[in-house]
């Protein structure tokens, strides 16, 4: 599988892993049913949030690789 990079799709991350949806609870992203949340980019996603995009794709990566 192909890691994840700043430009994967929110909602194709949540299809490769359902499980990485807490990280984004976490992150203030309560929306992820929302078509529009499902449409940004991780990096998109982190800096309207104000989380540091490098940090949080290393969490979803780490985390993926560990199943």
């Amino acid at each position: 599988m192909a890691a994840i990079t700043k430009d994967t799709i929110i909602g194709d991350i949540l299809d490769i892993d359902e499980t990485t949806a807490p990280y984004f609870m976490e992150m203030g992203m309560h929306c992820l049913g929302c078509p529009a949340s499902r449409g940004e980019t991780l990096e998109q996603a982190c800096l309207v949030h104000g989380v540091d995009p490098d940090a949080m794709l290393k969490k979803l990566n780490d985390h993926i690789a560990s199943k």
